[in-house]
């Protein structure tokens, strides 16, 4: 028998708070009770007293090993999921690409090959969508049949990733037959590349103009034409990476009306900014991600979304490039700096500072970084809760420890931290994946392998 105990914790779900010892065995939760109401035994007790305990965060939006712009991001599986775990992220979901002209199971299996036995932490697997045909219509069905439910398409990147509306509409009434979930980057990428020409005509080559040119406004026209195009096909839809008020905007009045339309966003919308974009010597490169930073004035109204559930999710979008031969690579032409931020390790102490900050509560820090992400994409029960019956992944944090965050101490492989200096309250301590210690006292003793694939159910907010 292989138990362990946790006691005298706050225990803090999306549903409650309560001082709660926690009993482990083979891997799941097996019993929760009153601190000191049960005399349970365990080959390894945790003292929690004084710390939270946690469900492990779901980072729902991560690309690892990812091809974009003539390179690649910087992250492999090994060491992204490796720097998840420091963060308190024990379950991720990356992106398979399914390139023009082939099939998805050839993309998939690419990302299964990569990832395969390198993995400190369990992950899943969404499908990029980036050549719409009947072909691969009929493939979504037995994807979502085999756990892959969610399918990324693009208004952005002609040329690329791009689909036209009717694709787009032909995708989402597949979803709305198979339990798919269709997942939308939109951004008008027709419109925003002549404003990419003529910048550049300009000479305005800079990093700042990454920004200005993809306005926030074609952030929101493509979000309100993704809506439409969802009602028409009677499909749900969840927009990826939201940033623009005027993009919330159109996500709200959707909910208001009762659509199932979900949007997410990420901590470098929350606490970065144009301002970012417009660092000198061209250190604004290291900010370049799309959707892009916005003028600071934009987060009131993501903060806003979070707490009334017009947005439902914070991932990362973890997406990282060295500064050095990566981001450099469009010193002279922004439109060539590849798009991504480095975040992973990152997002559940931004959202705890967030509770420090008085902008969510701890119940709500958890409801969006743990529980939401786990029932949008139908892993919820197994991940994303402390409960019975659960898989044993846990996080004992410390509300109090101070830290700095710096590319010095960070563990993604990347030579910047986008909040490199930010002084934050709260530290992960000890993370348990599926019962075992991947984070003890703050010392890495996971092992690449140990994480398992998770075939996933549809969306557990439709059933």
């Amino acid at each position: 028998m292989n138990r362990t105990l946790i006691t005298g914790g706050l225990v803090i779900t999306a549903a409650e708070e309560t001082h709660a010892d926690v009993l482990i065995e083979d891997g799941r939760i097996v019993a929760m009770a009153s601190t000191g109401t049960q005399q349970w035994t365990a080959e390894r007790v945790i003292d929690a007293t004084g710390k939270y305990v946690i469900p492990g965060g779901v980072d729902a939006h991560t690309h690892l090993d990812f091809p974009f712009g003539g390179t690649f991001s910087s992250d492999t599986f090994e060491t992204g999921t490796r720097a998840a775990a420091w963060g308190g992220t024990t379950t991720l979901i990356d992106f398979a690409v399914q390139s023009r002209g082939k099939s998805l199971r050839a993309g998939l299996d690419t990302w299964h090959a990569k990832s395969d036995a390198q993995c400190a932490i369990d992950y899943g697997f969404h499908m990029i969508l980036s050549d719409v045909n009947e072909s691969t219509l009929r493939e979504m069905d037995g994807l979502v049949a085999e756990g892959v439910s969610s399918f990324k398409l693009f208004t952005a990147y002609p040329g690329v990733f791009y689909s036209d509306d009717g694709q787009i509409l032909r995708a989402m009434q597949r979803a709305a037959d198979n339990g798919g979930l269709i997942m939308m980057h939109a951004e008008n990428g027709i419109a925003i590349d002549v404003l990419v020409q003529q910048a550049l005509e300009r000479g305005q080559t800079a990093p700042r103009y990454h920004g200005e040119v993809r306005r926030a406004l074609l952030e929101a026209e493509a979000t309100h034409r993704t809506i439409q195009l969802a009602r028409v096909a009677g499909s749900p839809l969840y927009v990826v990476h939201v940033a623009a008020q005027e993009a919330v905007a159109e996500l709200t009045a959707a909910r208001d009306m009762g659509l199932p339309v979900f949007g997410e966003t990420c901590p470098q919308y929350l606490y970065l900014s144009t301002d970012n974009l417009a660092e000198p010597d061209f250190e604004g490169a290291k900010y370049v991600c799309s959707t892009p930073l916005r003028p600071r004035e934009h987060q009131a109204a993501l903060w806003r979304a979070l707490r009334t559930n017009d947005l439902q999710v914070v991932s990362t979008d973890h997406c990282p490039f060295c500064f050095a031969g990566q981001k450099e690579l469009g010193r002279d032409d922004f439109s060539k700096i590849p798009n991504g931020l480095p975040g992973v390790e990152n997002r559940m102490d931004l959202l705890h500072q967030a509770v420090v900050d008085g902008h969510i509560s701890r119940r709500r820090w958890i409801e969006i970084a743990c529980a939401g992400p786990a029932r949008m994409f139908g892993l919820y029960g197994k991940k994303g809760t402390i409960a019975p019956g659960a898989d044993a992944d846990v996080v004992i944090y410390d509300p109090t420890a101070e830290q700095v965050m710096s590319a010095a101490t960070h563990h993604m492989n990347v030579d910047y931290s986008a909040y490199e200096g930010k002084r934050v309250t709260g530290q992960v301590e000890t993370v348990l994946s599926r019962g075992e210690l991947v984070i003890d006292q703050r010392k890495f003793t996971g092992h690449a392998g140990h994480g398992q694939y998770m075939p996933r159910a549809t969306c557990q907010y439709l059933q």
